[in-house]
């Protein structure tokens, strides 16, 4: 393995300054009135982060995706069919091996939407169809504002537990659905602006994770998160997240063959159909987990690992994909 292949395997730098959040929130958690203010200031940031999202999204784009059906609703069932499936399926192995915070998490992760700038950027990479990807991605962060709580209520009521309540869908709405509507009914005002900032964007996603994890895990620490998590139970969560990724590639990747997709839309569909959204995940976690007993900071560990977890899994296939050569007639496997 080259140089630049190990390089792709380290922590990139978004994740760095996770494990730096978490490492401040660790020795340094916020208490009393000012982890009250931190958690104004989280909402607010949640609320300008699905604004921005709602503006960025271009109806021409939602448009588009109706020619190429099939592979968005492949894209749709992996996300919000395959993925919860797997999770239930391996509910008792992940209960078995995790504790109760960090199998929910693992299950959490099973309900997320698809990411959007790296699910385009491994597609790209691959050389699949980029804007297929960019409807399938931006349509699934969309719906998933919507299904992910549906998901979450649903997949906890089969294991005796109970999703969000009336509170929590109000708090789906006010802190998400509205702002991004808002955001959309905007568009034809502030969309130009928004697509010449994206790096706002950008940086209004993580400057929202990294808050979110503080405040989670600051929490959490003081109410003895790392005294009742074993180091074994991290190590099982990264093995139990392998599994998983592996799982939804090779059914993404056999689901595209037996349907007859073409090469560039086979890539789209394994590279966005087998990723999770830290982005929404965060945001979402925290309405939807609110009153979560032993607080927030466990359940999120497993989608960060996850995360890292993609990243690096799907940066090695892009290449592989990459290098291959591509099929002289469309359509027919190379």
């Amino acid at each position: 393995m080259s140089l630049a292949s190990l390089r792709r395997l380290l922590p990139d730098g978004f994740t760095l300054a996770l494990l730096a959040a978490v490492g401040l929130a660790t020795v340094l958690p916020c208490r009393g009135v000012a982890a009250l203010w931190l958690d104004r200031v989280t909402d607010a940031a949640i609320m300008l982060l699905f604004f921005l999202h709602g503006a960025k999204l271009s109806r021409e784009a939602v448009l588009r995706g109706v020619t190429h059906w099939r592979l968005h609703l492949a894209v749709f069932a992996s996300t919000f069919v395959l993925f919860p499936l797997l999770g239930w399926l391996l509910g008792p192995l992940t209960r078995s091996l995790l504790t109760p915070e960090l199998a929910l998490g693992m299950l959490y992760v099973c309900t997320l939407p698809s990411t959007v700038q790296s699910s385009i950027a491994f597609t790209s990479i691959a050389g699949g169809n980029v804007p297929a990807a960019v409807v399938s991605a931006s349509l699934s962060s969309l719906i998933g504002i919507v299904l992910t709580p549906l998901l979450v209520g649903l997949l906890l009521a089969t294991q005796g537990g109970h999703g969000p309540g009336a509170a929590g869908v109000w708090e789906i709405v006010r802190l998400l659905l509205l702002p991004f509507a808002v955001g959309h009914l905007l568009r034809p005002w502030i969309g130009g602006w928004v697509d010449r900032h994206r790096p706002l964007l950008g940086l209004t996603d993580r400057g929202t994770i990294l808050l979110v994890v503080y405040a989670a895990f600051g929490e959490a620490v003081v109410d003895g998160l790392w005294r009742a998590t074993a180091p074994l139970a991290l190590v099982a969560t990264l093995g139990v997240g392998a599994l998983l990724l592996a799982l939804a590639l090779a059914c993404t990747a056999t689901v595209g063959r037996l349907l007859g997709f073409a090469r560039a839309d086979r890539i789209t569909l394994v590279f966005c159909g087998s990723k999770k959204s830290l982005a929404s995940g965060v945001p979402m976690a925290k309405i939807l987990f609110a009153s979560q007993a032993g607080g927030l900071g466990a359940l999120l560990l497993p989608l960060m690992i996850f995360h890292q977890l993609q990243l690096m899994v799907c940066a090695v296939l892009a290449r592989r994909y990459a290098r291959r050569p591509a099929p002289s007639t469309a359509g027919r496997p190379p």
